[in-house]
């Protein structure tokens, strides 16, 4: 499992966290069934506090991504990658409708708002 932990991400360190291990499970990287760090091990890891992988790991536990099983570990919960797949399509499309409620606020029109997304996407590849 790689997690990377930017400094100079305006999110917090548990939720870069949490969003890299979801890109993982959904991608199949980390697969089914499969163990994860140990909380502590993870933090000595990443050079971060116990609390914010603890954090972490629960609200993955939370949501369905994982399982903990106390003694043993957490492992990458056995679940749907469609409705998972579906799950993340719907935080995009409620994104969007916040973008486009905002866009729309400010005069800015479905071509300029259309342009403005591809130049963001393409951004994001490079």
């Amino acid at each position: 499992m790689k997690i990377i932990i930017a400094n100079s991400s305006p999110d917090p360190i548990y939720e870069q966290i949490i969003k890299q291990i979801k890109t993982q499970i959904i991608n199949g990287d980390l697969e089914e069934g499969m163990g994860l760090p140990s909380i502590r091990k993870l933090a000595q890891e990443l050079n971060i506090s116990v609390i914010t992988t603890k954090r972490a790991y629960e609200d993955l536990e939370r949501e369905g991504y994982i399982d903990t099983v106390i003694g043993k570990g957490s492992f990458v919960a056995f679940q749907n990658k469609e409705f998972l797949r579906e799950k993340r399509m719907k935080i995009v499309e409620e994104k969007l409708v916040e973008a486009i409620s905002e866009a729309k606020l400010v005069g800015l029109g479905a071509d300029e708002l259309k342009k403005m997304l591809t130049i963001l996407y393409d951004e994001e590849d490079k």
